[in-house]
C-alpha cells in the first residue's frame, strides 16, 4: 500500500473515528444484565437501547452526510465525533430506563454520521489500488472498538480502585475519550481532494441523483439490512450469551470477546486486501459462506476455549465480508452524494435490522429456547442470504472516484 504522509493521516483519522464510535456502542453490550438489574427490568427491556441506537443511525447518516456534501467531510467529521462522545457519556447519568433509552437514541443519531463521513474522506483521498486494503483497515475499526470495550470491561468492571467501584455507569463515562480524536483531525487531516476540486463545478442535487440511481440504492439497502443482521446478530448478545447461558465471569467474557475481535481484525484486513485481486463480490461471497461451518463451535460449544475458537472463526468470516463494504459502497454510488449516500444506505439497512437485539433476546429467553438457538438461527439464514444477494451487485473495482456528475438538463 503506497500512501503519502497526508493520505496516511486521513486513513488514521477515519480508522480512529470508527474505532471509538464502535467502542462507545459496544461498551453497552457487556453491561446489559447489570443495567437491567439497576432499573429492575429484564435484559430484553434494556436491549431496546441497542434497537433505538441502530434505528436512529440512518437519521444521522442523512443529516451529517448532507452537510458534509455541502461544507466538507473534515469539519462535519469533527462535529460528529464530539456529538457521539458527549451523548455516550451522558447516558451514564440516566436516572431511569426511559431517559437512558432516549439518550442512547440520540447517541444513535450521532453514531450514524461517522461511517459515511470517514469512509468518503478516506476513499476520495487515496489511490485506487490502495482502496481494498484501506477498506479492510477502516472496517477493522469496528472490531477494534469492540476489542477495546472488551478490555475495558475485563480490566475495570467490578473492580474497586481508590475506593471507587467500577459499575456500568463508570464504564459508559469512557465514551468521552473519542472527543480527543478531534484535536488530531483539526491539526493534521486535510479535506478530501475530490471535494475541494468539485467546489467550482456544478453538481446534481441529492434527490435528483437518488432518482436517477434508485435501483442500485434500493438493492444496496436490502443488502445492508442483511449485512447488519450479520454483524449485530453475531456480536450484540454474545457477551450476554456467555454470561447468562454459560455463567462465565467478567474476565472470561472479556477474553472470549477479545479473541473474537482478533479474528474480526484478521478477517477484515485479509478480505479487504484480497478484494483487490479477486473482486469485491467474490470476497464477500467467500466471507459469508465461511460463517456457516463456524456456527456449531461458536454457538454450541461448552468450554471457553472452544467458544473462543468458534468466535474467532465466526468473526473472521463476518468482518471479513464486512471489510469489503466501505470500498464497495463508495464505488457503486455516484460521487456527488458520496458523503451522504453510502452512509445513508448503510444506516437505513441498519434501521431495517435494528429490532434484531430485542428479537434475539426474547427468542433466547422464551420457554424451551436458548441463546445458542437464537444466535445460530439468525446467522445461518443471513449468511446464505448475503451469499445469494451479493452475486447481483455491480463490480466497480478500481474506477476513478470524483465528486462530480453531470447535472440533469432542465426539462
Amino acid at each position: 500500500m503506497t500512501l503519502d504522509t497526508q493520505q496516511r493521516k486521513v486513513v488514521v483519522a477515519a480508522f480512529l473515528g470508527w474505532t471509538l464510535d464502535a467502542f462507545d456502542f459496544f461498551i453497552l453490550v457487556f453491561t446489559l444484565p447489570a443495567i437491567a438489574e439497576t432499573f429492575g427490568v429484564r435484559v430484553p427491556d434494556v436491549a431496546y437501547a441497542i434497537f433505538l441506537t441502530l434505528a436512529m443511525r440512518f437519521i444521522g447518516a442523512f443529516l451529517f452526510g448532507r452537510l458534509a456534501d455541502r461544507f466538507g467531510r473534515k469539519p462535519l467529521l469533527m462535529i460528529d465525533i464530539v456529538c457521539f462522545s458527549v451523548l455516550g457519556a451522558l447516558a451514564a447519568f440516566a436516572p431511569t430506563l426511559a431517559i437512558f433509552l432516549v439518550l442512547r437514541a440520540l447517541f444513535g443519531i450521532a453514531m450514524g454520521g461517522e461511517w459515511g463521513l470517514g469512509s468518503s474522506l478516506a476513499m476520495e483521498s487515496i489511490p485506487p489500488a490502495s482502496r481494498g486494503l484501506v477498506s479492510g483497515i477502516l472496517q477493522c475499526g469496528y472490531p477494534v472498538g469492540y476489542l477495546l470495550a472488551a478490555i475495558v470491561f475485563g480490566v475495570f468492571y467490578g473492580q474497586t480502585i481508590f475506593g471507587f467501584t467500577f459499575g456500568w455507569r463508570a464504564l459508559l463515562l469512557f465514551s468521552i475519550v473519542p472527543a480527543l480524536v478531534v484535536l488530531f483531525i483539526r491539526s493534521h487531516v486535510p479535506e478530501s481532494p475530490a471535494f475541494v476540486a468539485a467546489q467550482s463545478q456544478p453538481r446534481a442535487g441529492f434527490f435528483a441523483t437518488l432518482g436517477t440511481h434508485w435501483k442500485v440504492t434500493l438493492y444496496a439497502i436490502v443488502l445492508m439490512m442483511f449485512f447488519n443482521l450479520f454483524s449485530h446478530g453475531t456480536q450484540d448478545l454474545y457477551p450476554t450469551f456467555l454470561q447468562k447461558q454459560h455463567h462465565f465471569d467478567a474476565h472470561t467474557v472479556s477474553l472470549v470477546s477479545i479473541v473474537a475481535n482478533l479474528g474480526a481484525i484478521a478477517g477484515g484486513l485479509l478480505f479487504g486486501y484480497a478484494s483487490e485481486r479477486i473482486g469485491r463480490v467474490n470476497a464477500i461471497t467467500i466471507g459469508a459462506l465461511l460463517a456457516l461451518p463456524a456456527i456449531s463451535l461458536w454457538a454450541y460449544s461448552a468450554t471457553p476455549v472452544m467458544l473462543s475458537v468458534g468466535a474467532f472463526v465466526m468473526q473472521f468470516a463476518v468482518q471479513g465480508a464486512w471489510g469489503v463494504i466501505p470500498v464497495h459502497l463508495n464505488e457503486i454510488v455516484p460521487g456527488t452524494v458520496r458523503a451522504t449516500l453510502p452512509g445513508f444506505i448503510y444506516q437505513v439497512g441498519n434501521f431495517l435490522a435494528s429490532y434484531n437485539g430485542p428479537f434475539q433476546a426474547k427468542l433466547a429467553e422464551a420457554p424451551g429456547s436458548s441463546y445458542s438457538y437464537a444466535l445460530a438461527i439468525v446467522v445461518g439464514v443471513v449468511a446464505v442470504a448475503i451469499a445469494i444477494l451479493i452475486r447481483f451487485s455491480p463490480e466497480r473495482r478500481g474506477e476513478v472516484m470524483s465528486v462530480t456528475e453531470a447535472v440533469p438538463a432542465a426539462s
